[in-house]
């Protein structure tokens, strides 16, 4: 069925389902929820969601099991992860009933200056080698988590991890797919070959013994080992080798944040997000302006509703271009961002029966990315929200000496434009896309969800929360519902919108609609694989049943016991 709807794409059609078979009358639903009330996990590979739901067996938290399954994730899933790479997270913490929030991303070198960048005559910056390394944060943000909320030691949460790596694992479809794909970019950079060729094919058993020494020297010798012993020393003297500026030092003084998580109320509901340096208030600045709609009476997969979710992102991102960034370097008008009243002005921008061109960024007072998320939940109901990325795939292509993991390219997304938020700056957090999601009604947690994928992050987690509260579905029925996606908004990399961008819209979407939205102004491509990944627990508070989805467009699972 999938490759007859890729055909059907490439000559300008869509096949939608003539009905349905199952009870629930959606005919884009690939399968039910998963339910359960002692623990539950919903991660990208099924390995890691068994990783977590051992750990959660064995006794440990939420945590504890969230930063096995992203372990083990790092190594069965490098086209998207990796301890090389940075993180974000949101905890539900049953025992002080409240949410809270960790900035685990790494700085740029301190070596490596704009001037630099300019005497070379760069107009951006790479995105392989060794110019958008920065320091990678995951670690010290796994250890971070556990400090606070975990329950096991790191040699039992890493163990899994580590097993895998040493005595091997069978790769999945997908995975193999983009495995493939970076490997035939990323071949020739120094480390690569050594530490993730050959590529392997769906099935085949792929070992990384170096790695496994990797987790066991984390486990033993903790985070330190990693930023400032024999880890740290090893990148060190391979970025020295290939000419790169990342120092012992970075790593030395590298911290992670704990962030208060910022929400709007949406039609009753709390939705929650992360501040800048990341993305994440994008989304509760569409809502907020979409709450100004009837979306109900729209109906899914409407032109009326497509086109009013089109241009409100459009007007979000202009937002975002002009003011995330790193708020230790600029005052980020976060509060009056995510405000209802900012809200009201900016959806009198939207003409009702057609497309903008292009938007100015708001006056508030004073993308290609690939990653994993998961998220966990435990018999006490703690709730875990996670997120984490190399950015690009497999990053910037180097993988330091007999470590088995690569770097991340996340510095890609400063810009080198002076006098911007995101203008690259020495010991500064780059712009990030990743970014995790969680809902709360009435002061209790209601659910815990993200979608990777780059700029697709905030329009999709938009997407779910409609789906969810205006739509009426449930918990994996609104991750499987089609998704709309829209590319070239303007950029916190310096670039500007001035077309109306691309409109890309999922299999299930009616031709009619696509026909209408043409005749609005908008510019309909298609697009295969750029639809992000989901995954999602969603909780009944009066029965302790937990609901788990997970991502029918990626390799996903989720389980509960």
């Amino acid at each position: 069925m999938r490759s007859l709807i890729v055909v059907g794409m490439l000559f300008g059609l869509i096949y939608t389902a003539g009905g349905s078979d199952r009870i629930t009358g959606r005919s884009f639903a690939t399968r039910s929820r998963v339910m359960a009330r002692q623990g539950m996990a919903a991660t990208s590979q099924p390995l890691a969601t068994q990783a977590a739901i051992d750990i959660l067996k064995q006794g440990g938290s939420a945590v504890d099991a969230a930063i096995a399954a992203n372990a083990v994730l790092g190594l069965v899933e490098p086209t998207g992860n990796g301890i090389g790479g940075d993180l974000f997270a949101i905890v539900w913490d049953a025992e002080t009933n409240r949410l809270y929030g960790l900035n685990a991303s790494g700085r740029s070198p301190y070596s490596l200056t704009l001037e630099y960048f300019q005497s070379k005559g760069y107009k951006s910056i790479p995105a392989y080698g060794p110019l958008p390394v920065s320091v990678p944060g995951c670690v010290d943000g796994w250890f971070e988590l556990h400090s606070r909320f975990g329950k096991l030691n790191m040699k039992q949460i890493l163990d899994p991890a580590i097993r895998y790596a040493r005595e091997g694992f069978p790769v999945t479809d997908l995975i193999s797919y983009y495995w493939q794909s970076s490997a035939r970019r990323l071949k020739d950079y120094p480390g690569f070959e050594e530490t993730f060729m050959p590529a392997p094919r769906p099935g085949e058993i792929f070992r990384n013994p170096m790695l496994a020494a990797t987790l066991e020297k984390i486990a033993e010798g903790g985070r330190n080992v990693f930023y400032r012993g024999e880890i740290a020393e090893t990148i060190d003297a391979f970025m020295k080798r290939v000419g790169g500026f990342l120092t012992l030092r970075d790593l030395a003084d590298h911290t992670s944040e704990w962030v208060d998580p910022v929400s709007t109320k949406y039609r009753g509901y709390d939705v929650w997000e992360l501040p800048p340096n990341g993305q994440g208030i994008a989304a509760l600045q569409i809502l907020n302006i979409l709450e100004g709609f009837d979306i109900q009476a729209m109906g899914f997969g409407s032109a009326e509703y497509i086109h009013h979710f089109l241009e409100a992102k459009k007007l979000a991102f202009e937002d975002r271009a002009k003011f995330y960034a790193d708020p230790d370097f600029n005052g980020i008008p976060v509060n009056e961002l995510i405000s209802k009243e900012y809200a009201a002005q900016r959806r009198r921008l939207i003409d009702p029966e057609r497309a903008a061109r292009r938007y100015d960024a708001g006056s508030p007072a004073l993308e290609e990315g690939d990653t994993v998320y998961l998220t966990v939940a435990d018999a006490k109901g703690n709730m875990v929200s996670l997120i984490q990325s190399n950015y690009r795939g497999m990053g910037c292509g180097l993988c330091p000496d007999g470590l088995g993991f690569g770097l991340q390219d996340r510095g890609e997304l400063f810009t080198l434009q002076e006098g911007h938020f995101n203008t690259y700056a020495p010991h500064k957090r780059p712009f990030h896309t990743i970014i995790p999601a969680f809902i709360t009604k009435d002061g209790r947690p209601f659910m815990s969800f993200g979608v990777m994928g780059g700029a697709t992050q905030p329009q999709a987690h938009v997407q779910i929360v409609i789906n969810m509260i205006d739509f009426g579905m449930d918990v994996q029925e609104a991750g499987d519902a089609p998704r709309i996606l829209h590319s070239g908004s303007s950029q916190p990399t310096g670039y500007q919108m001035n077309d109306g961008g691309t409109v890309y819209l999922e299999t299930g979407i009616p031709y009619e609609t696509i026909r209408e939205l043409v005749k609005m102004g908008h510019r309909i491509q298609w697009n295969v694989g750029s639809f992000g990944g989901y995954q999602a627990i969603r909780v009944n508070p009066e029965t302790g049943v937990y609901f788990g989805a997970s991502e029918s467009r990626k390799d996903g699972h989720a389980a509960g016991y």
